[in-house]
């Protein structure tokens, strides 16, 4: 009793204080989120969409009004008044695009005129419409840029390969190389062929596609490039950053066929180090596609018939496996961090509904690229800042002190020991996180640790990595899906066939990066709304189903918990019976009369409560009975672990819970919460600061080699 007394003392002590600092902080990012008009707003995507709102449009007695579509709060400005003159034949309580025809006005003061009408709102292809449309995204390319690739052939012409070669590039078509994908990647950018050397060092070739050969600067092709930045992968279509010709086509680098290459060779030693290697053009064939799948069963699984089927690719990949590991070995002496937040698999039927959601199945095979692309930028990186060549570089600057010894002092309370203050090393924080005791807590900390980071992005001067603990760094690997790639291959033959542009790129690379920072800035926003709805579509008919979870975060107006699935949703404090205190200071909500500890980590069942698909967001209760139950977290946190979730049938039990009980626990909590989560097509399962280093995303791959859209 005494106890609950103290906890709740300390509960009703702390939220006071800590109620103004939310209210402060709330206020100042709501000013600085919110602008005032639609003028104000930057334009979006390579589009540059402005002044448009996305909503349904609704009759009135003069015409109508248009309601913003509510998940996208950048064009939340009010409803939109539609004169009859400029309903423009749109059909009423139809998704439509609107343009604003005075941005200055105030909230709620609005008049437009319909552009578009997308289509009914409970279609499938409509809602990634309004993605599309929200964020400035085109499936499809001007006139002029198709009209300078219909003449590029299917494949290279063997004439072409001929002269190339007789020109200067190298012909490595007799390297046994492979590719290794998803299964379902269509666009190819790497290759890899690797010898194990009589010292047992190894020589690592990775090739990569030359797009800058038919990507050529000053062409249509190369603006829309530029435009674009970045394929965009939603979670039911890719829109890609080059024409299929090319993307899927004549630059992905597809098996038993001729294909121009960027091939950096790299002498690297039995401790990780690169101690030699060149940079050059190519020609290679690629002599089989595989899959990570495939690799990981060839690997840990033998059967007799490989053998005969895969032949000298098996003690390829053996090889592969041990220089990666060495890779692995290298970096995390160094201090790279290894984050542990999983990814998100959504399985669409034909018609374009969600059939499932899952985590994404990963093994090591998929770090193996990883690790062979993160090897190639950095040898890239520090090839091209050693020349002074101008350049475009990807950075990942040091933390904030201030942010950084905030989580030192909320993962002490989980068991970290050490603090982490002033300037730190990557090392630190790896070592820190080593520490953790409350391992349950690990993939929530590395949330909050990512989000106390600066966020990666490009830029001319190079500045490391602090995530990769890399003093060069660059994104080298994927010039199919990433401007900057493909720029600094451009800039690398110019260097290679002597050219003296220094001056000209000198001018060029600062917009570069700025514009490819921005346009990925706009890609990662979309492909989160894109999953949203699909999830939000999956869980709708899930109401009253109970499911395992852990809470992943907690905020003043209450707690996110994750399912097995990877889906999250928000419980409201307002919805349980006691009154319940954040405290910021250690990421834990205390019940101030039951003195119920809440925590991130914390094992808990769930019942859906509330799906809203208008605005994108899930809410979750606690399962009937949890806020008397013993705290698992005081039981076991002594031993250092947390007690397994008992595991609940999906619509096992029947009921809502307790969390109807009509007691609000905290008014004006947060209406629901949006899932939060990414699809993936191929990811490498281990997410880092943001997607640092990446082949388009899969929440984290590192290289972002790994087929989702890692951005690392």
């Amino acid at each position: 009793m005494e106890e609950r007394k103290r906890r709740a003392g300390f509960a009703e002590n702390m939220s006071a204080a800590q109620k103004r600092r939310n209210r402060i902080i709330k206020a100042k990012e709501e000013q600085t989120a919110l602008q005032q008009t639609l003028a104000d707003q930057a334009p979006r995507g390579p589009l540059q969409v402005k002044n448009q709102v996305i909503g349904i449009l609704r009759q009135t007695p003069t015409g109508g009004v248009v309601i913003p579509d509510p998940s996208f709060r950048s064009t939340d400005y009010g409803a939109i008044e539609i004169d009859k003159n400029h309903l423009n034949g749109a059909p009423f309580n139809m998704v439509v695009v609107c343009e604003v025809l005075n941005p200055n006005c105030d909230r709620g003061d609005c008049r437009g005129t319909i552009t578009e009408v997308l289509g009914d709102y409970g279609n499938n292809d409509v809602r990634m419409l309004t993605v599309l449309r929200q964020f400035g995204l085109s499936q499809t390319f001007p006139e002029k840029a198709l009209e300078e690739v219909e003449p590029l052939p299917v494949n290279p012409d063997p004439e072409l390969i001929v002269n190339e070669i007789a020109g200067g590039r190298r012909d490595k078509r007799d390297l046994l190389t492979i590719t290794i994908d998803g299964e379902d990647a269509k666009d190819l950018d790497d290759a890899i062929s690797i010898e194990k050397l009589r010292n047992g060092n190894f020589k690592l070739y990775v090739h990569i596609a030359d797009v800058s050969n038919y990507v050529r600067e000053g062409t249509a092709l190369d603006a829309e490039a530029f435009s674009r930045a970045t394929s965009v992968y939603l979670v039911d279509r890719v829109i890609p950053m080059l024409p299929p010709k090319l993307s899927n086509g004549l630059c992905s680098l597809n098996p038993n066929v001729d294909r121009l290459a960027m091939t950096a060779e790299m002498l690297v030693d039995r401790e990780g180090s690169i101690y030699g290697g060149d940079l050059y053009e190519s020609v290679i064939r690629s002599d089989r596609r595989m899959s990570y799948k495939e690799c990981f069963r060839i690997l840990t699984d033998p059967q007799p018939e490989d053998d005969e089927e895969y032949g000298e690719i098996i003690p390829m990949l053996i090889q592969m496996k041990e220089l990666a590991e060495i890779l692995k070995s290298m970096r995390d002496r160094r201090g790279a961090i290894n984050f542990e937040m999983p990814e998100t698999k959504v399985i669409l039927n034909d018609d374009g509904t969600v059939n499932d959601i899952m985590a994404y199945p990963i093994n090591f095979t998929n770090g193996i690229i990883e690790s062979f692309m993160i090897c190639a930028n950095e040898f890239v990186a520090k090839k091209f800042f050693d020349l002074k060549y101008p350049f475009v570089y990807r950075v990942h600057e040091d933390p904030d002190p201030i942010k950084i010894a905030r989580f030192s002092n909320i993962a002490r309370y989980f068991g970290a020991s050490g603090r982490l203050f002033g300037r730190i090393s990557p090392l630190d924080v790896q070592r820190f996180m080593g520490t953790i005791g409350d391992k349950t807590a690990l993939p929530a900390l590395d949330e909050i640790l990512l989000r106390s980071m600066a966020k990666a992005r490009y830029c001319s001067d190079c500045l490391g990595h602090f995530g990769l603990a890399s003093k060069f760094y660059c994104h080298f690997t994927s010039p199919i899906r990433r401007y900057p790639d493909l720029y600094i291959h451009r800039i690398i033959k110019s260097y290679l066939h002597g050219e003296n542009s220094r001056s000209h790129f000198a001018g060029l690379v600062d917009n570069a990066a700025e514009h490819s920072s921005d346009m990925e800035r706009n890609a990662v926003d979309a492909e989160r709304a894109s999953d949203d709805i699909k999830i939000c579509e999956y869980m709708a008919d899930k109401i009253g189903e109970h499911y395992d979870g852990v809470i992943s975060s907690i905020i003043d107006a209450g707690c996110f918990v994750r399912l097995e699935n990877t889906v999250e949703g928000f419980v409201p404090f307002r919805s349980l019976r006691d009154h319940y205190f954040f405290d910021e200071r250690t990421y834990r909500a205390i019940g101030a009369h039951g003195g119920k500890i809440l925590s991130i980590g914390m094992p808990v069942t769930i019942v859906v409560e509330k799906v809203d698909t208008e605005e994108n967001k899930i809410d979750f209760s606690f399962e009937y009975g949890f806020e008397e139950e013993r705290d698992p977290m005081e039981k076991h946190l002594s031993k250092g672990r947390v007690k397994e979730p008992h595991k609940v049938k999906k619509g096992g039990r029947s009921g809502r819970g307790g969390a109807s009980s009509g007691r609000s626990g905290r008014g004006g909590a947060s209406r629901g919460s949006s899932p939060r989560v990414t699809s993936s097509r191929g990811g490498s399962g281990r997410s880092g600061a943001g997607g640092f280093a990446g082949k388009p995303r899969s929440a984290g791959g590192r290289s972002g080699r790994s087929g989702g859209r890692g951005r690392r």
